[in-house]
């Protein structure tokens, strides 16, 4: 299949099996959170699950391997069409559906308690906190312009069955924030992790996972992830990531 690039866009290697992504510069493109995410979230071969905020479809695509089934709900119709291409030229329709909408009404497209996980890399930022940029795209995937974190989390809870899985990627300063809304959503918060950028600076990423009506307690929170070496390079952790059959 041939695909004629729109202006402004590209196409980029995934380094994970041949996974390619379609990208456009002047909206939101993926960042290394995504990859971190799709990598820390519990998921099983016969697992049908929802990527909720999915932008351009870079979770769906690198968990398909992985899984029997993943749904992606975005609410911006440019990123959106980009996704639905991304999927097409991955060859995998039969393994990720591309819905464009806005998980505040998350009941108008799916029931209830219908899926045994849930992914997210949310807007970080409220709106009163950093610079909005003024590319919309880009200010609707780093600020909660269209949902907030409690939005976010109701949404997952309303999907997930019992004792299914909703991890998620945020900053470290919300944590307490997290907690709260996954409390409020009967989520119980079951493996927490922590990333920094190097391994002398303080944590800038947090990944949490938690399990819908989960028993309370037994939160195990695993060894902090340095992304980057003294001098650059990528920890050898996070190259097992990109090149998992050379390291």
């Amino acid at each position: 299949m041939t695909f004629n690039l729109n202006e402004n866009e590209r196409i980029d290697d995934l380094l994970a099996g041949g996974l390619k992504i379609i990208q456009n510069n002047t909206e939101f493109c993926f960042s290394i959170d995504a990859v971190l995410l799709a990598h820390f979230a519990t998921v099983r071969k016969n697992y049908c699950g929802l990527d909720l905020g999915t932008g351009t479809g870079v979770i769906p695509l690198l968990l398909s391997p992985h899984i029997k089934h993943v749904d992606a709900l975005e609410i911006n119709p440019v990123t959106a069409e980009i996704a639905e291409r991304n999927v097409q030229l991955n060859k995998l329709e039969d393994k990720i559906c591309i819905k464009q909408g806005d998980l505040c009404q998350i009941e108008q497209y799916y029931k209830p308690k219908s899926m045994d996980f849930v992914v997210s890399n949310p807007p970080y930022r409220q709106i009163n906190q950093g610079h909005i940029n003024l590319l919309d795209g880009v200010a609707r995937a780093r600020h909660e312009i269209t949902a907030k974190l409690d939005d976010v989390v109701k949404a997952a809870s309303y999907v997930l069955k019992y004792h299914g899985r909703f991890a998620m990627v945020h900053l470290p300063e919300r944590l307490g924030e997290i907690m709260v809304a996954f409390h409020k959503y009967k989520i119980e918060a079951k493996r927490l992790r922590l990333v920094q950028p190097k391994r002398d600076k303080s944590p800038n990423i947090v990944l949490i996972e938690g399990v819908k009506e989960g028993m309370p307690g037994g939160l195990t929170v695993e060894p902090t992830l340095i992304v980057h070496e003294d001098n650059g390079d990528y920890t050898r952790e996070l190259l097992k990531y990109y090149y998992p059959d050379r390291l």
